[in-house]
């Protein structure tokens, strides 16, 4: 049951996040001044969040992850199950979640985000069962997953993303794929399929100009160009989210998508590899509260949790 102060914090720590450990002594330290109490309980692995949240969700009035995006979309499940409100310490390497909502990448200031207690409902995308806030991807995006070796990821960050790219763009082929929206079926032959629930992804590419992670949709292109040398052209496009006024590049805004390809293909969601094709795509309207300054991106808000 919720305690009559609403101050207990679950504060699941991802021991092998980039800057996690860094992140502990100032949020500790912040949540500690303004009287909060903390359980701290680390992570080494994915599967292991959402055990921790059923265990312990009943001793904690919010949950907070302090991780990168796909420790966050991990949660997701439980945290929904839970009822709590989620907090966000952004110790990954992109954080697209907590840019996405204007949640300040320094520590202690994103503490003092939750500490205010001001929140907001968001959006959670599905695919095959598995959830993500900011984008799912199958192509490129996916090879780039798989091949971004954990230990260069943890030691140079973007720019690891960079070198394990320039790798993948040297020897990519497209696919084809069959996307199925509102019954319709439409054949491609495509180097990535994305769809996004949030508005940022990739370290700060934008999913679609007009996407928010709590308009009830999601919002998926195909990058269909015969050549990849036309993504330099592209770039400044994908990081406006204005990449759908190009020819080779396919649009679509839905509730609910399916994708099959011709042969079994990897998806990414939210930087880690969980499901393969065939897959199919939802969204959950308003399924998390999440904690976020008054100044974020537009949305429903409600009174700041710890006052009520």
């Amino acid at each position: 049951m919720p305690s009559q102060t609403g101050r207990r914090i679950l504060l699941l720590h991802n021991a092998k996040a980039r800057q996690s450990a860094a992140a502990l002594e100032p949020v500790c330290g912040r949540f500690d001044d303004q009287g909060f109490d903390v359980i701290v309980e680390p992570f080494e692995n994915f599967p292991e969040i959402a055990r921790d949240i059923t265990r312990l969700h009943q001793t904690a009035d919010a949950v907070v992850i302090c991780g990168g995006d796909g420790s966050i979309s991990s949660a997701a499940p439980a945290v929904i199950e839970s009822g709590l409100p989620l907090g966000i310490i952004p110790a990954g390497t992109a954080n697209d979640l907590a840019r996405t909502l204007a949640i300040p990448l320094d520590f202690a200031a994103a503490a003092d985000v939750i500490i205010a207690g001001h929140t907001r409902q968001i959006d959670v995308g599905m695919v095959n069962g598995h959830a993500f806030f900011n984008v799912a991807s199958i192509g490129l995006s996916s090879e780039l997953a798989q091949k971004l070796d954990p230990r260069t990821k943890k030691r140079f960050g973007r720019l690891g993303y960079a070198v394990a790219a320039l790798r993948i763009l040297a020897r990519a082929r497209r696919f084809r794929a069959r996307i199925i929206e509102k019954g319709n079926s439409t054949s491609v032959k495509t180097y990535q399929i994305a769809i996004g629930n949030g508005r940022l992804y990739g370290g700060g590419n934008i999913v679609e100009q007009t996407a928010a992670i709590d308009d009830g949709t999601l919002d998926l292109y195909s990058l269909e160009t015969r050549n990849l040398w036309k993504l330099a052209l592209m770039a400044r496009a994908f990081r406006t989210g204005t990449h759908g006024a190009w020819k080779e590049v396919r649009t679509a805004r839905c509730v609910e998508f399916e994708i099959e390809t011709r042969h079994l293909m990897l998806i990414n969601t939210d930087g880690e590899i969980v499901t393969a094709t065939p897959a199919r795509f939802h969204v959950m309207p308003e399924a998390v509260t999440v904690f976020a300054p008054l100044e974020a991106p537009a949305g429903p808000r409600s009174v700041p949790f710890y006052h009520r």
